[in-house]
């Protein structure tokens, strides 16, 4: 029954974003039956045709095997203290615990240097072009924001530069599907800190990360699309276009740039989660002390913590995606609170949750992993909409214009991935671990 609820939610979460649309005379139907059926195919093949849970068993694998080995570094600086829980090194000193800033932060840096090798060696460049060509053909865009919507599959906001040489005469509406699309998505990049965080409780889980950034790149283009349609004519529409791409000298350079710049990535966070967490606790302390007066005045047990107040807004949407309604309130407030402290903190909310056994139904956790799945948060709209100011400062105005627009319909996005996963759930899965 739930996976009908969450076939539904798709089409409900489209009429949604249609109804605030800034046009609803304008449908591009090539972009919503396209984007749709590309997504339905893509979760046919992995959750339902062997072959294909297979192949993401098979990444999963890798991927937790590439984390592991690639850890060396950081136990090498940082000692027992990068031992992950219950782990023991050679010398038989035992893991202090979890501890983020040291076992998983230091992994963006090793994730930035890795994908930088696979940029300089072509690998990207064909993945990406691949993906570019598919989203033009179907869906019926311009080649610039196919190309980078395809790219946000694997790289975050450094996609822009992929098309930079076409930015400063992009329509609104390309310049919103952008911005959607690197806020609808992960990056590499920062992959191993939600697979650290969630190992423990849900072992396939970088599979599934895998499949959600997938899933999120045709959602993120039909939400732009629905929000705001495009009413021009794009320069590249229909065309196949190359990424822009600044090639190192070597390889050794590759490494060393792309190390460069996940430390700044990994800095980034850091300061993200201190500022944001520090200013949520400050409003939690505001909103719950005077919150709780008014329960005493109206005779009511209302959540007044920011994260109680975001969980409210967010519950109509956690039930059309097909979270069961016993759970529904507290994944509502897991997505919810995304919007504010990244998605990083929701992904360690969500282990909290798995770990308590709060959660009723194992249904909802694998919802919340794709549902979350993106940086549609406040401070992810700050970094898009400076990063991409910065590659092109005429357009800054227009790109203010349509953020929040944008962190709209990669919100939606994020929720529509979801119950395209919902749609196919089975709970006997070779992904699912069962």
């Amino acid at each position: 029954m739930y996976n009908l609820v969450s076939f539904a939610g798709m089409i409900i979460l489209m009429v949604f974003a249609w109804l605030l649309s800034t046009n609803r005379r304008v449908v591009n139907w090539n972009v919503i039956i396209w984007g749709t059926a590309l997504q339905m195919l893509f979760a046919l093949f992995i959750f339902v045709v062997p072959a294909g849970a297979d192949v993401f068993m098979f990444i999963n694998d890798a991927l937790v095997k590439v984390i592991d080995v690639a850890s060396s570094g950081t136990k090498f600086l940082f000692g027992r203290l990068a031992l992950p829980p219950g782990a023991t090194n050679e010398w038989g000193e035992e893991s202090l615990g979890f501890i983020f800033a040291v076992q998983v932060l230091p992994q963006i840096i090793f994730f930035a240097s890795l994908m930088a090798v696979l940029y300089y060696v072509g690998v990207m460049s064909v993945l990406i072009r691949i993906f570019a060509k598919i989203f033009t053909k179907l869906m019926k865009v311009s080649g610039a924001e196919a190309l980078c919507a395809s790219s946000n599959i694997f790289v975050g906001i450094e996609s822009a530069t992929t098309v930079r040489p076409y930015l400063e005469r992009m329509t609104r509406s390309e310049l919103c599907t952008i911005l959607t699309a690197g806020m609808a998505t992960i990056a590499s990049t920062v992959l191993a800190i939600y697979i650290l965080i969630l190992q423990k409780q849900f072992p396939t889980i970088a599979g599934h990360l895998v499949s959600a950034s997938f899933l999120s790149a045709p959602a993120a283009i039909i939400m732009s699309k629905l929000l705001l349609p495009e009413t021009e004519t794009p320069e590249t529409l229909g065309l196949n276009i190359t990424p822009h791409v600044e090639k190192e000298s070597s390889v050794i350079e590759a490494i060393i740039n792309g190390a460069n710049a996940g430390l700044k990535l990994a800095v980034g966070v850091v300061a993200l989660l201190i500022a944001f967490l520090g200013l949520v606790a400050v409003a939690d302390f505001l909103f719950t002390g005077a919150g709780a007066k008014v329960n005493e005045v109206i005779g009511l047990s209302i959540d007044w913590s920011l994260k109680g107040l975001l969980g409210y807004l967010f519950y109509p949407f956690t039930l059309i995606i097909g979270v069961p309604p016993s759970d529904a309130f507290e994944i509502a407030k897991v997505i919810g609170e995304r919007t504010i402290v990244t998605e990083t903190k929701s992904y360690m909310d969500l282990a909290v949750l798995l770990d308590a056994g709060v959660l009723k139904h194992p249904r909802s956790a694998f919802l919340a992993t794709y549902a979350l799945c993106g940086f549609a948060h406040v401070a992810s709209l700050a970094i898009f909409v400076g990063g991409i100011s910065a590659l092109v400062p005429k357009r800054t105005a227009d790109l203010s214009a349509v953020g929040p627009r944008a962190l709209l319909a990669a919100t939606l996005a994020c929720l529509m991935t979801a119950a395209v996963a919902g749609t196919f759930y089975n709970g006997g899965s070779l992904l699912l671990g069962q």
